[in-house]
């Protein structure tokens, strides 16, 4: 387990002596102090489950996984992470703005890994070499459908780097052709069957685009070498639009780049992985810096994609969600993972807290409630306003640490509350080595101003700490 029988805790922490904000203020209100990070943390998942690193490939942001975070906490260089990506990675990381994890097993959507796509606004997939299962590919449309970013990045025609008889252009196509969810070209473009050696394609006039002229710089031409391009259909959907193309081609023919969305997430497709790749990596790997082109603008391309795929890159919204489109996909809880310290939740002394006796999950915040050994009572809570006409799920990841030796006792207790519905009651007996994701439909409270509270009762002998961290309340 994480913790230990401590004396108990957080009053010394830096912000101990912060004023707390009022409970029952509306969520949209804002908060008083300045946070420690970017008031908002975008997700995003990097796949490397599908081959990613197969031949000759390397496409990872960092060999630590699932969090490159454990490699380098504060990297300052593109070295200080291990992968062809890690430019894009480390980029991202250094902005304050991203929180970045890497999945190395089955995809999914709705389940309880740390990296079930529920948790996160964008998904990378860079280059996958395997197809996806028929699970794996509901699991991405839902989450796209559903509000999420899907970032594309394919090669050319015969890359088959595990010779397993299947590419990227193969697997890409599969993905929209032949899944549960919409196989009717859903996004508006398919994947060609190409192998263009080399060019520069260049970005198209729009300056009010938001991933050609984006906060990360302005789009000019991008890197081709061994790559391929798309056809766009924009009468199966309107949204598709090519945004660079190969030289000679314009319209809906040779897009190199392209977005579009579906349901309330959007899409963006990349067609080789060259431009991506910063030629530094795991050893046995030859690789070549696509990123630093001096030909091209990839890097700016990639980050104002990723921004604009995980909802940071225009003020109409994106990430990851679940319900049926009929209202603007968001995450509404305020100062979510707690990095802001004693900001936006009401909560009792010592709660939110960066004490090193029980490990954050993320960050270096979390809310730790009880875990004193005697008789005490700790709190927690939010008000929120849910919209009318929104699904909500309201999720947190909980870790119990406990000193209790007892199989049968229920000694000390947590309960969750969403305004006046009890959602659950965790006690002694749900002790864990770590963090376990929970989740909740509070679906029936939009259209209302709801209070998320936490409320943890502890026994008068034998700790139990009930630790919470990375809290949602996404609504679609």
């Amino acid at each position: 387990m994480f913790g230990s029988s401590r004396s108990r805790h957080r009053i010394t922490t830096a912000l101990a002596g912060f004023a707390l904000l009022t409970t029952g203020a509306a969520l949209q209100v804002g908060t008083a102090a300045a946070p420690a990070h970017a008031a908002t943390t975008y997700r995003v998942l990097f796949d490397d489950g599908h081959a990613e690193e197969a031949g000759n490939a390397d496409w990872i942001i960092s060999t630590s996984k699932p969090d490159p975070l454990s490699q380098d906490s504060s990297p300052s260089s593109e070295t200080d992470w291990t992968g062809a990506l890690s430019s894009w990675g480390v980029a991202l990381q250094k902005t304050g703005s991203y929180s970045l994890k890497t999945a190395t097993s089955a995809l999914t959507y709705g389940g309880s890994s740390t990296t079930d796509l529920a948790n996160f606004d964008a998904l990378v997939l860079p280059e996958p070499n395997t197809l996806f299962t028929t699970a794996e590919k509901t699991a991405i449309m839902n989450f796209v459908k559903n509000g999420g970013g899907l970032f594309m990045v394919s090669d050319h025609t015969g890359a088959d780097r595990n010779n397993d008889g299947e590419d990227a252009v193969e697997i890409f196509n599969d993905l929209m052709t032949n899944n549960s969810v919409d196989s009717t070209d859903p996004f508006g473009f398919s994947v060609d069957t190409l192998d263009v050696s080399s060019g520069y394609p260049a970005a198209i006039s729009d300056s009010t685009d938001p991933v050609l002229h984006g906060s990360f710089g302005t789009v000019t031409k991008s890197l081709i070498a061994d790559g391929t391009t798309a056809t766009l259909k924009p009468s199966d959907n309107s949204a598709v639009k090519g945004l660079l193309y190969r030289s000679g081609y314009s319209g809906d023919t040779g897009a190199f780049f392209a977005t579009s969305t579906f349901g309330s997430g959007r899409v963006a497709f990349w067609g080789d992985t060259s431009p991506v790749d910063d030629g530094t990596g795991q050893s046995g790997n030859t690789l070549y810096d696509g990123w630093n082109d001096s030909g091209a603008t990839n890097a700016a391309l990639a980050l104002n994609a990723t921004a604009w795929l995980a909802g940071g890159g225009s003020s109409d919204g994106g990430g990851g969600g679940g319900g049926d489109g009929t209202c603007t996909a968001a995450q509404l809880l305020g100062n979510p993972g707690f990095e802001s310290g004693n900001t936006t939740w009401t909560a009792s002394s010592g709660v939110i807290t960066n004490s090193s006796s029980e490990a954050a999950r993320t960050g270096s915040y979390k809310a730790w409630l009880d875990g004193y050994g005697s008789a005490h009572t700790d709190t927690l809570s939010q008000s929120v306003t849910i919209p009318s006409g929104c699904s909500a799920t309201l999720s947190f990841y909980l870790h119990v640490d406990t000193a209790e030796t007892t199989t049968s006792t229920a000694y000390d207790k947590l309960t969750v509350t969403a305004g006046s519905t009890t959602l659950a009651t965790y006690s002694n007996l749900n002790a864990a080595s770590g963090y376990v994701l929970k989740s909740f439909d509070v679906s029936s409270l939009a259209g209302t101003t709801a209070t998320i509270k936490f409320s943890g009762v502890e026994g008068s002998t034998l700790q139990t700490s009930f630790v919470i961290d990375d809290t949602a309340l996404n609504v679609s």
